[in-house]
């Protein structure tokens, strides 16, 4: 009896267990029937009122097919359970769903097994190797209890706040991250630290739906199969620090050439703010501010976390951080640094790194390694001008390729910031922005090359305070062409183009030409047109392009072909029709105007060196009123080079430095000479659009017989047709010899030959003596520094006829 009552008991119990789960089961199916079924039932009675609204209601236009769809809804079969069947349904979908998507996933476990990455080559056009991304694998494993600390807790803080209370994925964070990207146009990352590993470890860095529910798979399976510490144990020796640094061993060892556990506070910030974007944040991509940005931010988000206090963050922040050098096996740095980043950004940091790359960039190493030479060599004569940097930029305008770029004098030297890319770092450009500004005008037909402006003392109002411009030989030169003012580099008269231009069509048209970091038109003023807002030198050189391509933008490239480890070209370049800023005509007068040697010989002199012989070259220099910044940028219809000289902690050079015969001028001569070496000249091609008219130099009206006459180049349409060569009867000042209104005290009527200003609308007396005071301040001449200018440049330079040099911004 008591044996029958102990076996009714057992399978009392099983039985009970059977029905409870039977029971759970059903009701689990039956909810997620319900859930299925409120959603069709919304969709289909949204979709009725929409085909509605469209006038395309089923039950009027096809009563059949509403009738048959109806009666198959209401099916015995359909209706009755309803919720379990189509729960049912839901649950297979499911099941089926998330076996498609992880069939081919790898077991977590594989994340104990190290994966061996492939090399990433960079090569020259003409097949010379440049770099190694990947060298060898410069992995070393270490356990967390040899991470410092402060680097686990910065890491978490950056990367992963929540990292010990989710299950392989945040929920929140992946809804910020759509929120920020689908509402706020911010492309923003929500993934955990275990997603980042099974990211890095499994997956490609495709931006998919596909690939990210196997990357929320794996990470949850990741969580079931190892603990939170050997998750972010792994993290710290799997994920990329830029370079060959895999792993934070290799990444302490790389950057500051210390054991990961000796990492101080500051240290350990920098490390963990890298692998978001490690090619970006790298100390040694070209722009370390970015990194320091970070570290900063990493710290800040301790402190939020409470690892840290506000003091010992401050203390961090404040920790002179001394890089390893970079390594030495590296040609043309500053530019592989550049295409690395182009890499990262468009195929991901693990491909760029190891993803076995074989990549064909446009530059040319014997340019390349001349044009550095150059650079190192001239800026060693300028020292006793206290200038210690110099870049060079050599493109084809024609196609955008990059055919040399050199960032600063020694990429190596990281005590004077030699690492910084110089070519992609904002400066101000000086004067050498005036083209864009003439250009303008030209293309809105405001001026003619053959326009007079009177450079005379002008104040301008309309900003927060007057502004009055000098020359930057403290002289005024009175009644100028157009094609004078900007071949001189004259201020006021570039000035008062801008005035009639307006600085906001100006922000407008060199954003159009490809200077984008010129935004806010409210943040500058009449200066700009002198180089008051800071740009990049790729920037310029894409500005300038347009000139030479007569009109056309085409933005740089850097990368001619790059092909995956198997050999399939994943993008190949293929010359691209450019978009038109600038019409052909105004684009020929500008290379026109910097082409023409005549037309800077009054500050240049004829033979400077802003010539190249033999050959037609468009050159503009620029140089900053504080003498912070110097450059030079020219070019011919198939190429372009532009260089800068000055100081990287943005120290005034020696006032003496003068653009076309120091500074940046004599390095743009000796790179040019070397492009264009065995090069056939190339002249500016006329445009049907433009005409060729004699006009008289001291009015630029017509033709007249009184008046000494020369040609000048026109768009159809705008060349002048009256004689402008006629005396009138104004009221002349007998002081200044000017007119003025009339029956003014101190003045009488003559006949004089008079022009008119197109900024003033004022009456100027072109035939009256020239009279002019001097600026007041007056700039003036700072002596040389010890010994004079470096006897190369004494030499160059020796023509007494040549060396009217400017002594400021030009």
């Amino acid at each position: 009896m008591a044996k029958r009552d102990y076996f009714s008991t057992v399978i009392g119990f099983f039985f009970s267990i059977i029905v409870g789960f039977l029971t759970w089961f059903i009701r689990l199916v039956t909810f997620f029937g319900d859930i299925t079924i409120w959603i069709l039932r919304h969709f289909f009675i949204s979709l009725y009122f929409v085909l509605k609204r469209l006038n395309l209601d089923l039950k009027k236009r096809a009563p059949r097919i509403s009738s048959k769809i109806s009666s198959l809804i209401h099916h015995p079969i359909v209706h009755q359970d309803k919720s379990f069947k189509f729960g049912l349904v839901t649950i297979a979908f499911i099941i089926i769903g998330i076996w498609y998507f992880t069939k081919d996933l790898p077991s977590p476990r594989a994340l104990e097994e190290r994966q061996v990455p492939q090399t990433t080559k960079i090569y020259d056009r003409n097949g010379k190797l440049l770099y190694n991304v990947y060298t060898d694998e410069n992995r070393t494993i270490v356990p967390l209890s040899e991470v410092p600390d402060t680097l686990e807790k910065a890491t978490i803080a950056i990367e992963d706040k929540d990292f010990y209370k989710h299950k392989g994925f945040d929920i929140y964070g992946i809804i910020r991250a759509a929120e920020s990207t689908v509402f706020k146009g911010n492309l923003q990352g929500g993934s955990t630290i275990t997603q980042q590993l099974v990211k890095s470890a499994f997956l490609t860095p495709e931006r998919t739906i596909n690939r990210k529910v196997k990357e929320l798979y794996l990470a949850f399976r990741v969580e079931m199969a190892f603990s939170k510490n050997e998750i972010l144990e792994m993290y710290l020796n799997q994920v990329p620090y830029g370079g060959t640094a895999w792993g934070a061993s290799a990444a302490a060892e790389q950057y500051f050439g210390k054991k990961v556990e000796d990492l101080s506070l500051g240290e350990a910030a920098l490390l963990a703010g890298l692998p978001q974007a490690p090619s970006y944040f790298s100390p040694f991509s070209g722009n370390p501010q970015r990194a320091k940005d970070r570290q900063l931010a990493v710290l800040r988000r301790m402190v939020e976390d409470g690892y840290i206090s506000q003091e010992e963050a401050n203390a961090g922040a404040g920790e002179e951080l001394k890089f390893k050098s970079a390594a030495t096996d590296i040609k043309a740095p500053h530019f592989v640094m550049y295409v690395r980043e182009y890499l990262a950004g468009k195929y991901g940091e693990t491909v760029a790194a190891q993803g076995g790359l074989k990549v064909t960039t446009t530059i040319d190493l014997d340019l390349q390694e001349k044009s550095e030479s150059i650079v190192r060599e001239n800026i060693e004569k300028l020292k006793p001008l206290r200038v210690g940097n110099g870049a060079a930029l050599v493109t084809k305008p024609k196609s955008g390729e990059i055919l040399a770029m050199v960032g600063s004098r020694d990429f190596f030297n990281v005590d004077e910031d030699g690492n910084v890319n110089v070519t992609v770092a904002q400066r101000q450009p000086g004067s050498s922005i005036k083209p864009i500004n003439y250009g303008l005008a030209l293309d809105r037909k405001l001026i003619t090359p053959a326009t007079i402006i009177i450079d005379v003392a002008t104040t301008f109002s309309g900003g927060p305070s007057p502004y009055r411009p000098v020359n930057y030989d403290g002289k005024y030169h009175g009644p100028v062409t157009v094609r004078n003012a900007l071949g001189n580099s004259y201020n006021i008269p570039a000035v008062k183009v801008l005035a009639l231009n307006g600085v906001d069509e100006m922000v407008k048209k060199a954003s159009e030409m490809g200077i984008n970091s010129l935004t806010d038109p409210s943040r500058y003023g009449l200066s700009l047109t002198l180089g008051g807002g800071e740009v990049k030198m790729t920037e310029m050189a894409t500005a300038f392009g347009v000139f030479a391509n007569q009109g056309e933008r085409i933005d740089l490239v850097p990368v001619l072909k790059v092909e995956d480890s198997r050999g399939k070209i994943l993008e190949e370049f293929k010359q691209k029709s450019g978009k038109r800023v600038l019409s052909t005509e105004a684009s020929f007068l500008i290379s026109s105007i910097l082409s023409d040697n005549g037309a800077r010989s009054s500050a240049f002199g004829p033979a400077s060196l802003l010539n190249i012989k033999g050959k037609t070259v468009a050159v503009k220099t620029g140089t900053t009123d504080d003498k912070r910044d110097n450059w030079t940028i020219g070019y011919t219809p198939s190429y372009l080079v532009a260089t800068w000289v000055g100081n990287n902690d943005n120290t005034p050079m020696h006032p003496s430095l003068s653009s076309g015969v120091t500074g940046a001028a004599p390095i743009w001569n000796a790179v040019m000479a070397e492009v264009l070496r065995d090069k056939v000249n190339e002249a500016f091609k006329v445009p049907s659009g433009v005409v060729a008219r004699e006009v008289c130099s001291t009015t630029g009206g017509a033709k007249s017989e009184k008046c000494s006459n020369r040609t000048e180049y026109f768009i159809a349409g705008t060349e002048p047709k009256k004689d402008s060569f006629a005396k009138a009867k104004v009221w002349i000042d007998k002081t200044t010899g000017q007119v003025v209104e009339p029956g003014s005290p101190n003045a009488e009527e003559q006949e004089q030959i008079v022009v008119q200003d197109p900024y003033s609308k004022k009456d100027f007396c072109a035939s009256c003596p020239q009279l002019f005071p001097s600026p007041s301040p007056s700039p003036s001449s700072p002596p040389l520094p010890q010994g004079g200018l470096p006897n190369e440049i004494k030499i160059e330079n020796s023509n007494k006829n040549e060396q009217k040099q400017e002594k400021n911004d030009n």
